[in-house]
């Protein structure tokens, strides 16, 4: 046997988990200009009569183990149906935290698009004493999706059709602990 095979057995006796797959980091995206601090602690940012069609996101926030992270922070914001953002209020803006399985739900509506952009929803994840991830969410299947230069299918949401008129997405967040 050689040396250099009996290292590889050796090691691989004494520390299997060194070798184990880690998940690879949630990507980040641009935040873009339109964060405001201060939003509403809410999973639902609908409000009475708000045109658009209503989608429901679910999924959770891990570790790079692929261990929930509870109390995570998560704060979303978005254009409405007519690819605007309000500026002055705190329109499609919420934050909330997951639970205690790293889970998180979020009912808003499909942004519109406004020029230059597909459509997306910003989201800032923080896993508690965690740097901050700033990314976004992007829709599948929109022919804009590849003319827009900050697109990145690793942020596809996985999108199904209830057939109520409403849509359901998930997408589950891998983001750094310490």
């Amino acid at each position: 046997m050689t040396i250099g095979i009996a290292i590889l057995l050796l090691a691989s006796t004494l520390a299997p988990a060194a070798f184990a797959d880690t998940l690879a980091l949630t990507p980040s995206n641009d935040e873009g200009p339109f964060f405001k601090a201060g939003s509403p602690e809410s999973n639902n940012l609908l409000q009475d009569g708000m045109p658009g069609q209503v989608i429901t996101i679910t999924g959770q926030v891990q570790d790079q183990n692929g261990e929930p992270v509870a109390n995570a922070l998560l704060d979303f914001w978005q254009a409405n149906a007519s690819g605007a953002y309000d500026n002055s209020g705190y329109t499609l803006r919420g934050h909330q935290y997951t639970d205690a399985n790293g889970t998180y739900t979020l009912t808003t509506i499909v942004p519109g698009l406004y020029p230059g952009r597909t459509e997306h929803i910003h989201v800032k994840v923080q896993a508690p004493n965690g740097p901050l991830l700033t990314t976004q969410l992007y829709f599948p299947g929109i022919a804009r999706n590849t003319r827009d230069g900050l697109y990145n299918p690793n942020l596809l949401l996985n999108i199904s059709d209830n057939g109520d008129r409403t849509l359901s997405g998930t997408y589950n967040f891998v983001v750094a602990t310490a």
